[in-house]
């Protein structure tokens, strides 16, 4: 009797992964450069023996970290899908740590299943320089911070707008459409905290909102103004966009996700400084 062989059985592996986005010019492949994406496939290819595509949930910029990225890729062989976390780490360097690993249906999808994504940006304000959260933050000292103004601008945000006011222009994605879903800003002694969750971003908006977000809180630009710059699509008016250093991307939602909250929800720790 002849044996019958199967061909392997194709497993979607999704990870939950962390990291620094100091050293690295963003999440997506790139030659010359550095990439998150790269450096996650090589690990993969040595593993597996020939070339994997790993699928992100979404593209960070150079320097931009990430708390709880999401990925996906499709592998055959013996690795149960929840080890390949363990496996990964052993290989990766130190600015990159998956968080856990599970396996996924075919038609899961690291992008397009995703509900939102949300970012944290992280201002500082004291006078002194610390070392310590100078690679998360921005150093804002120059001018007091009025948190509440920027809760105000922030609100009209809320809904299905055209933000080409904050789209930079080199990017590849022909509308400017964006559904926000949630605003926040607060603060924790001399950190303030502005909290953006849409069901995708345009390249570089998130820079570009916060940097005119500061006007406002700092009293340059009034509510009404700020809200009439994006509302008219003013984008020559926005010039300046905050440092990279102070973006995380914090997480990102499904309707059908394999990993425990604690896993992915909101792992990036706060600084606290008390005097």
């Amino acid at each position: 009797m002849l044996e019958s062989h199967q061909p392997p059985l194709k497993q979607r592996v999704a990870l939950v992964i962390q990291y620094l986005g100091t050293h690295f010019h963003g999440w997506q492949r790139q030659p010359q450069h550095r990439s998150v994406q790269e450096e996650i496939e090589k690990v993969l290819a040595n593993l597996l023996g020939h070339s994997v595509t790993l699928h992100g949930a979404g593209r960070t910029d150079s320097g931009v970290h990430a708390a709880a990225q999401v990925a996906h890729f499709d592998a055959t062989g013996k690795i149960p899908t929840h080890k390949w976390a363990t496996v990964l780490n052993s290989y990766l360097p130190e600015d990159i740590l998956i968080l856990a690993s599970a396996g996924v249906s075919q038609t899961w999808h690291a992008r397009f299943s995703a509900a939102y994504r949300r970012y944290r940006y992280t201002i500082y304000t004291g006078k002194q320089p610390n070392l310590f959260v100078k690679h998360f933050s921005w150093h804002y000292y120059h001018a007091p911070l009025d948190e509440f103004l920027i809760q105000a601008a922030l609100k009209p945000l809320l809904g299905n707008h055209h933000l080409a006011a904050f789209h930079r222009s080199n990017s590849a994605r022909k509308h400017s459409w964006v559904e926000v879903q949630a605003v926040e800003c607060y603060r924790n002694g001399p950190f303030i905290h502005i909290e953006i969750q849409a069901n995708g971003f345009l390249y570089g908006m998130v820079r570009l909102l916060v940097g005119m977000l500061v006007q406002v809180g700092n009293g340059e630009r009034s509510l009404t103004e700020f809200t009439d710059l994006w509302k008219n699509e003013r984008r020559e008016e926005v010039k300046y966009a905050a440092p990279a250093h102070g973006l995380c991307l914090l997480r990102v939602g499904y309707p059908d996700f394999p990993f425990l909250k604690e896993v992915w929800f909101d792992t990036q720790p706060l600084f606290v400084i008390s005097h």
